[in-house]
């Protein structure tokens, strides 16, 4: 309510300032309903031309007599239509499929995308009702399997290694027997000198 109209219901002004500026900051984020109104009505009006064209349409199209090029100018345009369709359609699938390959490739750890793709048969490609493209994973286990192309993934696996004292050795070992260290890899012997700070090489 505004300022005027508080202090006609008796409100002292300062009382009516305050309770103006409190009723304004709650509708900010309000539509005025002149607006929605307004808007409402532009959108009943529009479904109403909508409907009335479509019956038109319909109309035309079964009409007799000498309209016979309106009728042809009516079934293009609804041929049209449903290309336009067809291309959305097919366009909507084109991107599911190439989210599922990016998807399949990331898991398969394919260190150039753009590359493996290319190797990929992906024209006659359906989806599945799972959302994965039908026939892909084999092509990606080929490319995996082949001397050719598995370069083109990440397939080594990191050895991780372990920091802190070497897990005992479950046989007995003589006092004065060596360990060869020439049959050691270079993470067994930093592990072996960690654990056996005393040893002489």
């Amino acid at each position: 309510m505004k300022k005027d109209d508080l202090i006609k219901l008796g409100l002292d002004e300062a009382t009516a300032i305050k309770i103006e500026a409190a009723s304004n900051e709650e509708l900010k984020g309000f539509i005025p309903k002149t607006r929605f109104d307004e808007v409402n009505t532009e959108k009943n009006t529009l479904q109403a031309a909508l409907k009335e064209r479509d019956t038109q349409l319909e109309t035309l199209k079964n009409s007799t007599g000498d309209i016979d090029g309106l009728k042809k100018q009516i079934t293009d345009l609804q041929t049209a239509n449903r290309e336009s369709e067809k291309a959305h359609a097919a366009e909507i699938k084109t991107l599911k499929i190439n989210a599922a390959v990016d998807a399949a490739l990331s898991t398969a750890k394919a260190k150039n995308m753009k590359a493996v793709k290319a190797l990929l048969d992906l024209e006659k490609t359906e989806l599945s009702d799972e959302g994965t493209v039908k026939g892909l994973d084999d092509q990606i286990k080929k490319l995996l399997g082949a001397d050719d192309s598995k370069f083109l993934f990440d397939t080594e696996t990191k050895k991780t290694t372990m920091k802190g004292a070497a897990p005992a050795d479950a046989g007995k070992e003589e006092p004065d027997s060596k360990v060869d260290i020439t049959k050691m890899t270079y993470e067994e012997l930093a592990s072996y000198m960690d654990a056996n700070p005393d040893v002489k090489i």
